[in-house]
């Protein structure tokens, strides 16, 4: 037998609601990334919790720019839709609450960049201590790559002068062989006419 669809409602008990919610964003976060690095698609996420405080997370260089991005893709949308003459009054105020909403979310990023640390309960101070291990991990990560690629690099660069000085040397022990048999077939080319010459 399938499982029943089970009810959701509002978690009564505070204790569990807030572990819940903690746990459930992680989880969501998580979803995020991975959508966004099997896909290879952009994702933007704006969570805000019961007390207010802002979660988020962006895929790409920052949430502030993805959401200048979605609110010029809606400008467009609403711009075209006049242009072919649509009258759907539901959509544009649809498209408003969409924009004004981004509006609001792209200040609340831009004023949360500093968090308060003193403002932060054990929870959330857990998720932000995990979240700032997840970026050391992956900073470091992307250290040691670019340390590697670099080495790689240098030893490639090595190899190739080690192969320049090795052929340097040759033509130089060439053109030192070249000269000394000259000077041996002088010599004897001279030797020979001095003995010609006596006799």
């Amino acid at each position: 037998m399938g499982r029943g669809k089970v009810e959701l409602k509002l978690i009564d008990n505070k204790l569990r609601r807030q572990v819940t919610f903690s746990k459930r964003r992680s989880g969501l976060i998580k979803k995020a990334r991975e959508l966004s690095v099997l896909c290879g698609v952009e994702v933007g996420l704006v969570i805000f919790s019961a007390k207010g405080r802002l979660y988020e997370f962006c895929s790409g260089e920052s949430l502030g720019k993805l959401l200048e991005r979605y609110q010029m893709h809606s400008e467009e949308e609403i711009s075209a839709s006049k242009n072919a003459g649509g009258t759907d009054k539901k959509h544009n105020a649809e498209c408003s609450d969409l924009r004004a909403g981004a509006n609001l979310s792209l200040k609340m990023s831009q004023s949360m960049e500093a968090q308060d640390l003193d403002n932060l309960d054990v929870p959330e101070l857990t998720q932000l201590e995990k979240e700032l291990d997840a970026l050391l991990r992956q900073t470091r990560s992307r250290k040691t790559q670019l340390m590697m690629e670099t080495r790689t690099a240098l030893i490639e660069t090595e190899k190739q002068l080690k192969e320049e000085k090795r052929l340097i040397e040759n033509e130089i022990a060439a053109l030192k062989l070249k000269e000394q048999a000259e000077q041996a077939l002088t010599c004897r080319l001279g030797t020979g006419s001095a003995e010609h010459f006596l006799r």
